[in-house]
């Protein structure tokens, strides 16, 4: 036993960061090997790396990243781990990533962010949409609609609800404009097309397309592989979940040519009773690489038809309430066969029994990227991109009235009808379409960035009838319904970075952004509206930044974020009660160490919001829940996060958010079914809806075989 500790005892570690030479910014996913031994390490987001167990001696080491020439250097370990930091340099012809890196947070950025690896994308991606692959990072919560997270899925991020939270695909606007959401299911499998996901939580850095009023997610398509592959990925689970992917590439063709294509099929029954999905989606792309630039091709899409199940559990149903669960049939109007339906159900409970009660919607991306580089400091970026998407859900509706469809009276022999079962669609057509760019600039002490954007958006909603059981002269391709939009944006920003003493970074980061929203027509509810709203905004943002030795980091920042109202802002608002923008001021402040075998970090935010619009239980005058500015509001709290190896085997990763998300003053609005009016009630330093104060996660890894 004592020889054996004593020879424990004599095993040590060789751990650092691998940089490349242009900015020195940390390399993801390169090689690190100790070739004497034959064992390997791959670096981390931030591009950590540690080679365990090695004994006392001297070995040669080799480093390997895409795009960057092999280093080779010598070791020597004697009675204490080792740390070594390595430089790679930029390889002749140019292949450094295409993702236009004028908006991303790097090493030095003073503020809260994470990084999601290729590594652990592989792991955590068993066809569940991006919500649940990231799941596991700071202050995030993931919805899911059918409970399995396949299908319609969402997240909220620090309590920010999904409009709030900006998403980019290699710098592309994601969100939609009219609602600024990301429908995650027009996106199916997209994680096995994705090398990298940045999650930034507060205003963040000056990026494109909607306003980021709680977080911004950046996600990064597959780089140049260099030699050609082909992968068949199967998964299945729980509830008849199955996911079928297939990969394939030509790896790097004279050193110039690059082609990606993956199709994958994705289906699952839900937990949620009859929450089918069904999904199909794919990816393609073709590169041209040349030594000082890269010219690339992206094109991606998916079909999704998914069962509707957005309805909801009871909380009747869930606690088996009879009475309760009675009270809400009488409140809701559910016939006799709903009321049966919902007493019979279980936990899994979903209203909808119409067996095309479905959402059917197609979305497909161009992306057009080109990157040069002038020598080792200034980079021009420059991409183009095309969104086309086409779908519509359908629902069954029994004893619908004529009058609320615009619709004629049926009139028989003896009798005039007045309503009947009918099945509608409510569609949504858009185009949206422009262009971005940046000017990139470095040195040793600077990292400046110019940067731009264009976007509009053509959107075209409508309903028509696909089937009615009395229609008379009403014909059911008769539109019941029509309304479009037009959105112009653009922002120009500048950000910059200068490293004072090689331990002090200084950041600023100002941008303009102008929004032009016009829409008209009439609501699915008949009512007519017209929108026509332009608004400048200006967002500045600041911080410093301090690396007190190699393993450690202080930062603190102050940035001002800005953001318009949504679509059904403008059009459910109550008469006479126009909505403004949200202003919020968020300052952060952090640290970070690290270490060759743990890490941790603590992060501080206060968001203080003006006019932040909330969900207060107030209707407009057809039924239609709407949000309405408070005054003053915040959300304020502390993020813990780390990750320790405990031994060579276990790996534990853990975060945990404590905040208090507050409104100054709001009056609550809850109808009254006795009354059959509102009861108001006056509120004041009260929660704000859907924002937890306590939010944890915990994540162990098994590193059962050990490669070498």
């Amino acid at each position: 036993m004592m020889s054996a500790l004593q020879s424990h005892a004599q095993l040590f570690s060789i751990y650092g960061k691998v940089t490349n030479d242009y900015n020195d910014e940390g390399l993801p996913h390169a090689v690190v090997v100790l070739k004497d031994k034959g064992y390997h390490a791959v670096t981390d987001d931030y591009g950590n790396y540690q080679l365990s167990n090695v004994s006392p001696g001297t070995y040669l080491l080799e480093v390997m990243y895409v795009g960057h020439n092999a280093l080779q250097q010598s070791v020597t370990v004697v009675d204490r781990n080792v740390q070594l930091s390595l430089k790679l340099a930029s390889s002749s012809y140019m292949q450094k990533p295409v993702i236009v890196q004028g908006t991303r947070a790097s090493s030095n950025t003073p503020m809260a962010y994470s990084e999601v690896g290729k590594e652990e994308i592989r792991r955590l991606n068993n066809g569940q949409d991006i919500p649940y692959i990231i799941r596991f990072t700071p202050s995030l919560v993931a919805t899911s609609d059918a409970g399995t997270g396949v299908g319609y899925t969402g997240l909220w991020i620090r309590g920010s609800d999904p409009s709030r939270i900006n998403v980019t695909v290699n710098d592309i606007p994601i969100n939609d404009p009219e609602s600024q959401q990301v429908f995650w299911v027009n996106m199916p499998d997209f994680a096995s097309s994705t090398d990298g996901i940045q999650i930034q939580r507060g205003v963040g850095t000056s990026t494109n397309g909607a306003a980021s009023l709680g977080g911004t997610i950046k996600l990064g398509t597959t780089n140049i592989k260099s030699k050609p592959y082909a992968e068949l990925n199967n998964t299945f689970g729980s509830f008849n979940t199955l996911k079928n992917s297939v990969l394939a590439g030509t790896g790097l063709i004279n050193d110039k040519y690059t082609f990606d294509v993956r199709l994958s099929n994705i289906m699952s029954d839900g937990y949620v009773d009859r929450a089918t999905a069904r999904m199909k989606s794919f990816y393609t792309s073709a590169a041209r690489y040349g030594k000082s630039s890269v010219l690339k091709l992206t094109v991606f899409g998916g079909h999704e038809r998914t069962y509707q199940s957005w309805g909801g559990v009871p909380v009747s149903r869930l606690l088996n309430n009879r009475d309760s669960m009675l009270t809400h049939a009488g409140n809701e109007g559910l016939s006799d066969a709903q009321k049966e339906l919902l007493l019979n159900s279980d936990r899994r409970y979903n209203p909808y029994t119409y067996k095309n009660e479905v959402d059917d919607y197609t979305q497909t991306h161009y992306q057009l990227h080109y990157s040069k580089y002038f020598g080792n400091k200034i980079t021009l970026n420059l991409a183009g991109h095309y969104t086309r998407g086409k779908g519509f859900y359908e629902q069954y509706r029994e004893d619908e009235g004529y009058a609320d469809y615009g619709l004629q009276d049926v009139v028989l022999v003896n009798d005039t009808l007045t309503s009947t079962n009918l099945v509608r669609r409510r569609w949504l057509s858009n185009h949206f379409y422009g262009t971005v760019g940046s000017f990139i600039y470095r040195n040793e002490k600077l990292n400046a960035t110019l940067g731009w954007a264009y976007n509009e958006y053509r959107g075209e909603h409508f309903g028509n009838f696909v089937w009615m059981q009395f229609a008379g002269n009403n014909f059911s391709d008769d539109r019941y319904y029509q309304g479009n939009s037009l959105k112009r944006d653009g922002n120009m920003y500048a950000k910059a970075i200068y490293t004072l003493a090689d331990k002090w970074d200084i950041y600023a980061d100002m941008q303009v952004r102008n929004v032009n929203y016009t829409s008209s027509g009439n609501d699915n509810d008949l009512r007519a509206y017209d929108v026509n709203d332009n608004l400048t905004f200006f967002n500045p943002k600041a911080g410093i930044s301090w690396r007190r030795t190699d393993n450690e980091k202080w930062y603190a920042s102050f940035a001002v974020g800005n953001k318009e109202p949504n679509r059904n802002d403008y059009i459910d608002a109550i008469a006479g009660a126009v909505p403004v923008h949200e202003t919020l001021y968020d300052t952060e402040l952090g640290y970070q160490m690290w270490g060759a075998n743990y890490r941790v970090g603590i992060n501080l935010y206060n968001m203080q919001y003006n006019n932040q619009l909330v969900l207060t239980g107030d209707l407009n005058d057809v039924g239609a829940p709407i949000r309405i500015n408070v005054a003053d509001s915040y959300r304020r709290g502390i993020e813990l996060e780390g990750g320790v190896r405990l031994t060579n085997v276990v790996e534990w990763n853990a975060n945990l958010t404590l905040s208090e998300n507050k409104i100054g003053a709001f009056e609550e609005a809850v109808f009254s079914y006795d009354l059959d009016d509102y009861e108001r009630t006056k509120h004041a330093n009260t929660d704000i809806a859907f924002s937890p104060s306590i939010i944890a996660g915990s994540q162990f890894q098994f590193h059962i075989w050990k490669t070498k």
